[in-house]
């Protein structure tokens, strides 16, 4: 058995062992701001966080929102200056470049505000209250309705509420699900649209080491970037910043984290988890894998079509190792075995009580059954599509927007709700660039994935292709549209549903003609899966509480939580692996690699080496329980000082999202040192006033 083998084998029985017992007895926990478990922090840690103290960390959380995705940052100067990752800004930096001006090959420092570019159809939300709707919503419940029913009453209800909130504070509104539906929240966010870029390193040293370093450690990464959000015009002035530690974390010490973790799916039954094993994962696969062969098939046309291409590349490739780790640990026999043994125990429990085995007994099988329909319709869900094209993602817009809009706000498609209606339209009218070549191979290359996947007599394959080559129908449509202008966008828009509807572009048309099958495959989505996962997910929600009290986090959502932990290093194999690493390890693992790609430095790096402290600390590992969606988040003291930014995981930790991977086996989130970034900005960059307005901060 090779050490990888031996090494995940240790990773999952003793995660299996740790999964049985409360989280309690490890950093284990996506919190809430609503529910933090302070009596375990107390008794662990010492460690009791006032709700002032808690609060101004949520104030000073950022959520980042860019199309389908994103990720956390955090506000660190009274002037809205917002630091993330690059690479959470590399799309961004993409859509800023040209042929000419590469800034995710060479970086970017605005030296005056003036320079400092606006950001295209991305957004800012800072959570600024939550309630517990979970009353309102879950009357919609109707005694004898269907799960269809339940499920549109349910949603009504959901945009009726979003809407009075929206209508009586002009904040952003969104009723959030947890617990699959044991609960229900309303989020109200403060909205920045106008975002602008003030820094970001070069790719290379980022993102050094590529792929090959990619969820490993030690690492050697520069990965940082800072934006600043701008109200009328003007920086914005915000009351709730982090202060700034220079000094970092030290071996062993506290520290916590605020972020917006993704998704995770441990509460999840086990026949959820199977059909992720069997079938959405490896159908999910042969979708990453599709795209991203298509892009690096279009990148060998040069060096511009590369650029064009990269930074979904990358993300693309990071994905896909996410996902295999993932995948790896549910192969492993244990985990299933231990999911039974969970599910067992927990229906046990509820079967021993008469009432609550009549109240929630019967929620497995309808889960089970639904799920066995989703298995045959799964290939379908995920391929009968045209937003892998952003214009294509722009044509379904308009042609659905044309027909959402003037339904009742109760009973429209969740993405055109009033609540949603800004957000819709500042994406539809985005002025990134768009490169007509890039949209005619990515879409040739999808609808022939399509075809080929679902085969020739599927109904989205046959009324997308018309008996046609794939090649010529996105050609015809991509040549023929006008939608690569964002005027042409804003005039059907703007020209409301009948201009829509009536418009000739052969893209819309491509989109008007997919829609009905489109549509059927959302119905029974929203009617059948979505239902029956909310309705089944409410009844096992409840169970879970009546058996384990309210002990339980939920499962991740791309909302903001809270998670806790040390810094930390750990064993792997026969050897010990440090908590952090320093300047004097990237230059050595790139001198060590005779700077061959991926271990090349930007030239401004190799020349600030005899001007950094190479015994600055870079990248620091530490036991916060993370999964994507984190990378950007803060990480503070317990004196609310920031120490740190979160950009990574190790191997250990991927199948996480699954189940939680204990401390004890090497199960690390990685991050970059709080004086690491102040030494690469003052030392490389020579971005003295950037470095004084966060230091100025503290």
């Amino acid at each position: 058995m090779s050490g990888r083998a031996r090494r995940w084998t240790g990773v999952l029985i003793v995660a299996l062992a740790v999964l049985s017992v409360h989280s309690s007895r490890a950093d284990e926990g996506m919190w809430t701001f609503d529910n933090p478990p302070r009596a375990f922090w107390k008794a662990r840690y010492g460690f009791e966080p006032t709700n002032a103290w808690l609060d101004h960390l949520r104030l000073s959380s950022v959520k980042l929102v860019e199309g389908a995705g994103g990720g956390s940052a955090s506000i660190v100067s009274r002037d809205g200056l917002v630091l993330t990752n690059q690479h959470i800004a590399a799309g961004q930096l993409q859509k800023l470049s040209t042929a000419e001006r590469d800034l995710v090959r060479d970086g970017f420092y605005a030296r005056a505000r003036s320079a400092e570019p606006r950001l295209a159809d991305i957004e800012a939300l800072v959570l600024v209250s939550y309630d517990n709707v979970t009353a309102r919503v879950q009357a919609a419940a109707r005694a004898g309705a269907s799960d269809a029913d339940v499920a549109a009453a349910r949603r009504s209800v959901m945009a009726a509420v979003e809407k009075e909130s929206l209508d009586a504070t002009g904040l952003r509104s969104d009723v959030v699900a947890l617990y699959n539906g044991g609960e229900y929240w309303l989020y109200r966010y403060k909205r920045y649209t106008d975002v602008r870029l003030v820094f970001a390193p070069e790719e290379q040293i980022a993102y050094f080491g590529g792929d090959y370093d990619n969820f490993t450690y030690p690492r050697h990464d520069v990965d940082f970037a800072f934006l600043r959000l701008y109200e009328n015009g003007q920086p914005a002035r915000t009351e709730h910043y982090l202060r700034w530690s220079t000094a970092g974390p030290s071996d062993g010490e506290l520290v916590i984290l605020s972020g917006n973790p993704g998704s995770t799916d441990r509460l999840q039954t086990l026949t959820q988890i199977r059909y992720q094993r069997d079938i959405g994962n490896p159908l999910q696969r042969t979708v990453w894998e599709s795209r991203r062969d298509t892009l690096a098939s279009y990148s060998k046309a040069g060096p511009e079509a590369a650029r064009r291409a990269g930074a979904t590349i990358r993300s693309l490739e990071n994905s896909l190792k996410r996902l295999v780790g993932q995948q790896q640990g549910l192969e492993n026999p244990r985990v299933l075995g231990q999911k039974e043994e969970e599910e067992r125990m927990f229906r046990s429990a509820v079967a021993r009580n008469a009432a609550w085995q009549r109240t929630y007994g019967e929620a497995w099988g309808r889960l089970d059954a639904v799920y066995g329909e989703l298995a045959q319709r799964a290939p379908r869900l995920a391929f009968s599509t045209l937003g892998v094209s952003r214009l294509g993602g722009y044509a379904t817009t308009l042609v659905r927007y044309a027909d959402e809009i003037d339904k009742p706000n109760g009973v429209r498609l969740e993405e055109f709700r009033d609540s949603r209606l800004e957000t819709m339209r500042s994406t539809l009218l985005s002025s990134a660039p768009v490169y007509p070549d890039l949209e005619q191979a990515v879409l040739a290359g999808w609808l022939e994935e399509a075809r080929r996947t679902l085969g020739a007599g599927d109904p989205f394959v046959k009324v997308a292709l018309e008996n046609r080559s794939a090649a010529d129908v996105a050609r015809a449509a991509i040549v023929g549209t006008k939608l690569a202008d964002p005027a042409a966008r804003r005039m059907l828009l703007e020209g409301g549903p009948n201009a829509i509807r009536q418009s000739t572009d052969p893209l819309v048309a491509l989109a008007r003609r997919v829609d009905p099958v489109l549509r059927e495959l959302r119905a029974w989505q929203d009617e059948r899966l979505r239902s029956v996962e909310a309705s089944a997910g409410q009844q096992i929600a409840a169970a879970r509480f009546a058996v384990y009290g309210n002990t339980v986090y939920p499962d991740a959502t791309f909302t903001l939580r809270l998670g806790l932990g040390r810094v930390l290093g750990y064993e792997e194999d026969t050897t010990l692996v440090p908590w952090k690493t320093t300047f004097y390890g990237l230059y050595d693992r790139a001198e060590s690699f005779g700077e061959k790609p991926p271990y090349r430095l930007p030239a401004r790096w190799r020349d600030a080496r005899n001007t950094l402290n190479l015994s600055t600390a870079l990248n620091f590992v530490y036991t916060v329980d993370t999964i994507g969606g984190n990378s950007g988040s803060p990480i503070v003291n317990r004196n609310g000082e920031l120490v740190g930014l979160n950009f990574d995981s190790n191997q250990q930790k991927l199948p996480n999202r699954y189940l939680y991977i204990d401390e004890a086996e090497g199960s690390r989130a990685i991050a970059v040192h709080s004086a690491a970034i102040v030494e690469a900005l003052t030392k490389v960059y020579g971005a003295t006033d950037l470095v004084a307005e966060v230091i100025g901060s503290r």
